[in-house]
């Protein structure tokens, strides 16, 4: 109510708003459906419910409305008519066509700056697991934590995957001490398209989001192949097994079944340190999807089982072994099982009212070794959103109303020191959008939730977009996020190492402001499509965890922030079809991010300042032979103090510029692809990335500092078979 009072011109212009419909089956919408004033070019087209709004002609009331397969009609519109019902009469059967289009990897119509990575971009590389999953994707990054337990995260804006929210299917998932192994626990056969959001997302999703939002759209059961075969292996020793099986039911009940497994059971040591470049690894996975639509009601359940088996560390290490057997070894065995469940009801004589219900909840299970050091945790969550959405007169005025209720219960236990939380977190949001459906969309939301150890909590968000015309968008946005750190889980890299963790205080939750915007330029040059895309994010911390590194080189000490914390991030982007067949795409990032070290501001380690990014994609006829290539090149990075077994200190470290070459050639049939890959072909490998690796049990073994390859040139090959 607030914006319609600061936009009162735009707040009452008047528009036609209605839903267009099959006429024999008066529950099914007609999604792209044309819709012009008569003698005009005004008109529009119908989304993916149906729904439309345009603005009143002043030229004629006369409405033609026209959608393929379907004859077209022509309706008077009533001058005080804002809601219209339209049925469409079939024309007569089709032969069926199968249309395939190139979908935008840049959505213009979502007020938040949206990147999709989508099923062919997946293709596109191994992509066994989420982590291989960003590799021609220029604005998430994922790098390695330390050169022994294969732990990765992501990174945006240049700040550590923790300040990232991530969720499947709108639902958080893979929070707190999941976070080192998070990326391995989704299979990359999962996934059907993965949206990357910068900046704070919706309100609707809870207040941890600071830094952006991936969300991972898993595989639909209504439109999952009826089966899916993919295998993989790599001159590592590694494979990965993968099978997905669909099925309807009936028109209304369908379910997908996806299986996966991962095994590496062969010791490999390329640069002659004594340990593993890959930790030893058995994973079994299962996901269970199921979705059944009746008219207006919609609901959907999944389900995640999983185990994983981790051993890394020296060559000549020995499962079970321990560190008493004079060899150092890293062990991890997870056991996981998390659901979710979706419903939703649409109004009958509203198709822009309805009612949603979502429910999920998580228990993960850990226990490991580091060397001499264990660290074993449980964690058990859940999560319930009650959320209703309507309209305020017509759909150019929406709003969402809902409460939610999340409750965490975490045990540690590192060193012999047990630590416990439980969370109790009850909350109320809004969410209110205006959309002119011409050139301006504007959504503003905010929660409060009522933390039982960190009292209330209150989260403003707001995402405002404006198209100077079609082809040139501009976007801003601006918000509050909040999170709970979980220190050790989160900086897992350096428990590998003789590092203590020393925490000075009692740790707060982390706070911090991120505003920014985009501009997007979508352009044809020389008959050929592209886009352009530059965006800028900054995000400040109001509070922070600090985990440094840099004052006492045998220590990571875990403060509470004391002075500043930021990050300053440019991205610019271009997409473009250079000829038939061939795509290419290069972007060029700068990040700078610091934080305050006991009182002086430095450099956040481990990040570089310059970053770019090449991928290039040709495909022939048919998609029947597909090649791909993605260089990226990494600049200069600070790195943290070290000092070696003598106790020799060195400051001021930095790392050298390297690039990484990832290739694949695939080779399509009627229901095969085979495919052929290789990544780091440069073959570029981080010189000693293990400190004092001859004496593991020494104050300066260290094999957190990684900051490149450790394995060097991987070649693999794998087939998939689809059955629609």
């Amino acid at each position: 109510m607030l914006l319609i009072l600061l936009f009162p011109a735009v707040a009452f212009t008047q528009n036609l708003n209605g839903q267009v419909f099959d006429r024999s089956d008066k529950n099914t919408v007609l999604p792209g459906a044309s819709l012009v004033w008569a003698g005009t070019t005004s008109g529009t087209l119908s989304d993916s419910k149906g729904t439309f709004t345009l603005p009143f002609s002043t030229q004629t009331n006369k409405l033609v409305i026209s959608f393929i397969g379907y004859k077209p009609d022509t309706i008077t519109v009533k001058p005080k008519e804002l809601f219209l019902r339209v049925y469409l009469e079939e024309s007569g059967s089709l032969q069926e066509v199968e249309i395939t289009a190139k979908q935008d990897r840049f959505d213009a119509k979502t007020p938040i700056k949206t990147e999709i990575i989508t099923s062919r971009d997946l293709e596109k590389s191994a992509c066994c697991n989420l982590a291989e999953s960003f590799e021609t994707n220029a604005s998430v990054e994922v790098s390695t934590t330390d050169a022994v337990s294969g732990a990765k995260q992501i990174q945006m804006l240049g700040l550590d995957g923790a300040y990232t929210l991530l969720t499947t299917d709108n639902v958080p998932a893979l929070q707190g001490l999941a976070t080192p192994f998070r990326l391995n626990y989704l299979s990359g056969t999962y996934i059907d398209n993965i949206d990357i959001i910068k900046g704070t997302g919706s309100v609707l999703n809870g207040y941890e989001s600071i830094s952006g939002q991936v969300n991972v759209k898993l595989k639909d059961p209504e439109k999952a192949d009826r089966v899916f075969v993919n295998l993989y292996g790599n001159d590592l020793g590694k494979w990965d097994a993968n099978l997905n099986v669909g099925h309807s039911f009936s028109e209304k009940l369908s379910t997908v079944l996806m299986l996966h497994t991962a095994q590496l059971h062969n010791r490999v040591d390329r640069n002659d340190d004594g340990f593993m470049d890959q930790p030893l690894g058995t994973q079994y996975n299962v996901y269970n999807k199921w979705k059944y639509t009746s008219g207006r009601f919609v609901s959907e359940v999944g389900l995640n089982a999983l185990r994983e088996n981790r051993i890394g560390g020296q060559t000549s290490y020995k499962e079970g072994s321990g560190a008493a057997s004079g060899n150092y070894g890293t062990e991890s065995l997870t056991d996981r099982v998390s659901g979710y469940t979706k419903l939703s009801l649409t109004s009958k004589n509203k198709p822009y009212e309805s009612l949603g219900l979502i429910l999920s909840g998580s228990n993960h299970k850990f226990d490991s070794e580091y060397g001499f050091r264990n660290y074993d945790g449980e964690q058990q969550s859940a999560l319930a959103r009650f959320i209703f959405q309507s309209a305020i007169g017509t759909t150019a005025h929406t709003y969402k109303l809902g409460a939610s209720f999340g409750h965490e219960n975490l045990r540690e236990n590192f060193e012999d020191t047990l630590m416990t939380r439980k969370e109790y977190i009850p909350g109320i949001f809004g969410e209110y959008t205006y959309n002119n459906a011409h050139n301006l969309t504007v959504v503003a939301g905010a929660r409060t939730d009522f933390h039982n150890l960190y009292g209330t909590v209150f989260t403003p968000r707001l995402h405002v977009k404006y198209d100077l015309n079609p082809n040139n968008i501009f976007r801003i946005s601006g918000g509050k996020g909040f999170r709970v750190a979980n220190p050790i889980a989160e900086n897992s890299g350096a428990l590998v190492s003789s590092r203590r963790f020393i925490f000075q205080e009692k740790l707060q939750p982390e706070e911090a402001w991120n505003t920014g915007g985009s501009f997007t330029r979508y352009f044809t040059l020389g008959g050929k499509p592209g886009t352009f895309i530059a965006d800028y994010y900054y995000t400040t911390f109001q509070n922070q965890v600090v985990a440094d590194m840099y004052s006492v080189p045998e220590a990571v000490i875990f403060t509470n922030l004391e002075g500043r914390s930021f990050s300053n991030s440019f991205q610019a982007e271009v997409q473009y079809e250079l000829a038939k067949g061939l795509d290419v795409k290069a972007a060029y990032k700068y990040f700078d991010v610091k934080s305050s070290y006991e009182g002086k501001l430095m450099d956040r380690p481990m990040n570089p300042k310059n970053r770019f990014f090449v991928n290039a994609g040709y495909a022939t006829a048919f998609d029947k032979w597909r090649f791909d290539a993605t260089v990226q090149w990494f600049g200069n990075r600070s790195l943290p103090t070290i000092a070696d077994h003598a106790g020799n200190v060195e400051t001021n470290r930095t790392a050298d510029p390297f690039s990484v070459l990832n290739s694949q050639v695939t080779r399509s049939f009627k229901h095969w692809d085979i495919y052929v890959g290789g990544e780091n072909l440069l073959n570029f490998k981080q010189k000693d990335p293990i400190m004092n690796a001859d004496q593991p049990f020494s104050h300066g073994f260290d094999a957190s500092m990684v900051w490149g390859p450790i394995s060097g040139r991987v070649i693999y090959a794998g087939l998939r078979y689809k059955l629609k």
